[in-house]
């Protein structure tokens, strides 16, 4: 891959050289609200192979329990993790207008950052949980990395050509679905018994025995991926995170369109059946991702100040990765056989509030930890790590 010097970034983005507030509330709230999905995943029998069972549970409104907790996976399915692409897109596109900013080569010494993030995600991913998002966006920034030294009309049309393979592969996946019918959930004692009773040991080894298929999420969606972080990046140079009126005015675009669109698609898709999964995750949801974006902005827009709820929103923002990791942790030792095993202690007894009561207990671990951690270091654990590794 050849370096190449950037240009300069345009002049209405000079201001934006500096740290956005705004980005890092988004990026908490899409760290804890990937969160409010996988935790339902940590949670169900089975935990991560589950997902590929279709065990994990299904839209119910019979009980008010049951409809709390359809509400809130209706709301964070696909729609957290779409916005966290996103934002991570603005953050290469920030890195880049950096290094244009030092006349440094690009993308030059990312490359490293990228097979860095690579290299903690196959961790994260064999110690931690199966269905980590790090590989995926280590893969798809070294390609965007380099289209960002091609022209922008280049990068639109690979935004607009990655949109379009992503929803007709989509589209053509679930009419095969919709075709073979609705599949019987099954799932086998033996992987049920793993993750409630089996060895850390035994949990990693099934891991890598199965990683092909534990892996096929950033595979089939790597067009959308490509789509949303040159998405990001064409957020960013727009100045739609700004606290200014073209920021407020991207903002207000993007609540009308992502919620009026995106969201009666995604609940649509939903409630209609097993079988439009695919649409309401990987369609419904990044569209529901971007009226999230200017959801958040006009609430965060409207404050005098920052209270406990946005600054504790703000510091997880601010150490997006070891968050990320952190709350996974948690949930393994909470909800698996080798810590508390509390997923086959409570089962249905106590679905869904404790599931509900974790989610919420382990996001104000991750406010409190972060706002003190910040008080005391400049960055969070990982991203020392990773700056003290990177500077090598």
């Amino acid at each position: 891959m050849t370096q190449t010097l950037p240009q300069k970034p345009p002049s209405h983005l000079g201001r934006s050289s500096g740290r956005l507030p705004l980005l890092d509330v988004l990026r908490g709230a899409a760290i804890l609200g990937t969160l409010m999905t996988n935790v339902w995943i940590f949670t169900s029998p089975g935990s991560e192979w589950g997902v590929l069972e279709g065990v994990t549970g299904t839209p119910s409104f019979a009980t008010f329990p049951e409809a709390v907790a359809t509400v809130l996976r209706l709301l964070a399915n696909g729609k957290f993790l779409a916005l966290l692409t996103v934002l991570f897109g603005v953050g290469l596109a920030i890195q880049y207008a950096s290094a244009a900013r030092r006349g440094e080569p690009w993308p030059g010494r990312y490359r490293w950052r990228a097979l860095f993030l690579f290299a903690e995600g196959t961790v994260h991913f064999l110690l931690v949980f199966a269905w980590d998002v790090l590989m995926g966006y280590a893969v798809t920034a070294l390609l965007v990395a380099w289209l960002l030294t091609r022209s922008e009309r280049a990068q639109n049309r690979v935004l607009w050509w990655t949109a379009a393979v992503h929803l007709t592969f989509m589209t053509l996946l679930t009419a095969a679905l919709v075709a073979a019918g609705p599949a019987e959930a099954t799932l086998s004692e033996k992987v049920r018994d793993l993750y409630a009773h089996g060895s850390y040991g035994e949990q990693i080894a099934f891991r890598w025995e199965n990683a092909l298929a534990l892996r096929l999420e950033p595979l089939l969606t790597f067009p959308l991926l490509v789509c949303l972080f040159l998405l990001g990046v064409r957020l960013f140079r727009a100045g739609a995170f700004g606290d200014d009126a073209t920021g407020r005015r991207i903002r207000a675009r993007l609540l009308a369109w992502g919620l009026g669109i995106g969201l009666p698609l995604s609940v649509g898709a939903s409630l209609a059946g097993a079988e439009l999964f695919l649409l309401d995750r990987y369609v419904g949801g990044p569209l529901t991702a971007l009226g999230y974006v200017g959801l958040i902005g006009v609430l965060v827009d409207r404050l005098k100040r920052y209270g406990p709820l946005t600054n504790g929103l703000s510091a997880v923002g601010r150490t997006a990765l070891s968050g990320y990791v952190l709350q996974n942790v948690l949930c393994m030792l909470v909800a698996y056989g080798i810590g508390l095993g509390l997923a086959e202690r409570l089962g249905d007894d106590w679905h869904p509030w404790w599931v509900i009561g974790l989610w919420a207990t382990v996001c104000a671990v991750l406010m409190v930890g972060s706002t003190w951690w910040l008080r005391h270091f400049t960055a969070g654990p990982l991203e020392s790590v990773q700056r003290w590794a990177l500077r090598r």
